[in-house]
């Protein structure tokens, strides 16, 4: 069961010029923690998700504009907070990549039951993996899209718990990471830590499907997972584009157009060679017209 509340309400010069509302929805996990979202609506049956990434939130600057843009093509979008993230519920954890790709599969299932078509999944940074593996599990979602997420999970562990991270999380049973001023910002229990080491997205890339159109986007100035990572899902997704977009940062800060120019065009790109009909989460076969 879904909960809607009007938000915001406005008309734009869109293609078919829809009045455009903005709704808060509470939909729940598996675990019965309430996921709080914002549903762009157009009117259109098709329904892309936008995933935050670590630490984020449905309402940071990337996932903001990419609802937007889609809104203006007159495609209806839905971004939400992860549990433990913004204003959703259940405890943040550091790890949690798999049960990330189960609160997006609780959101997929939810529109899919009130006869919306999820044309696309988005991801941001580790909302990029959360599709990922979402995509390699179900099956039921033809195109991907990948921004700026991480090939390999071992890495910027570091950055963040600082050197010797295994040896005293393996003493302490926990690491607490805090800001520059001190004040603590989340604890690292070894549980999701090594929730994050056991996770393989190589395996992942792998079990995609052929029919599942991957994107990967990447700028080269992302300080915070490098560009290189991009080139491995290139060589290891079966169906795969990869776009570098040169001197972007991990959020795309000056590059925000481009970023959502890039996202609509490869959903109209190959929204349109879909065909009829596609598979649902439920396991039916609904039109895409």
């Amino acid at each position: 069961m879904s909960v809607t509340r009007p938000t915001q309400s406005y008309r734009q010069g869109f293609q078919q010029d829809p009045v455009v509302q903005r709704r808060r929805v509470v939909i729940p996990n598996s675990h019965g923690e309430k996921l709080v979202g914002i549903l762009h609506e157009t009117g259109s049956k098709q329904l892309v998700i936008v995933c935050h990434g670590f630490q984020s939130t449905k309402d940071r600057i990337p996932m903001v504009n990419l609802a937007a843009a889609l809104e203006r093509e007159g495609i209806s979008a839905f971004r939400f907070d992860f549990s433990g993230n913004g204003e959703s519920e259940g405890s943040f954890l550091y790890g949690n990549y798999r049960r990330e790709a189960e609160d997006l599969r609780a959101i997929v299932q939810d529109f899919c039951a009130k006869g919306r078509v999820i044309t696309a999944i988005i991801g941001h940074s580790k909302g990029g993996n959360a599709v990922l593996l979402y995509a390699s599990k179900y099956n039921d979602i033809s195109i991907v899209i990948n921004i700026s997420g991480r090939f390999n999970l071992k890495r910027g562990i570091e950055g963040r718990l600082g050197l010797g991270y295994l040896q005293r999380i393996k003493q302490n049973g926990f690491i607490d990471v805090r800001n520059k001023k001190g004040k603590l910002e989340y604890r690292v229990t070894q549980e999701s830590l090594m929730d994050r080491l056991s996770t393989d997205i190589h395996a992942a890339c792998h079990m995609i499907c052929q029919d599942c159109r991957v994107l990967t986007i990447h700028g080269t100035k992302d300080k915070m997972v490098p560009a290189e990572d991009a080139l491995e899902f290139d060589k290891f997704i079966p169906n795969h584009k990869l776009h570098i977009i040169e001197g972007a940062d991990h959020e795309f800060t000056s590059h925000q157009d481009e970023l959502a120019s890039l996202v609509i065009q490869f959903i109209k790109a190959n929204y349109q060679k879909d065909g009829p009909t596609s598979k649902r989460a439920d396991g039916t076969i609904d039109s895409r017209m």
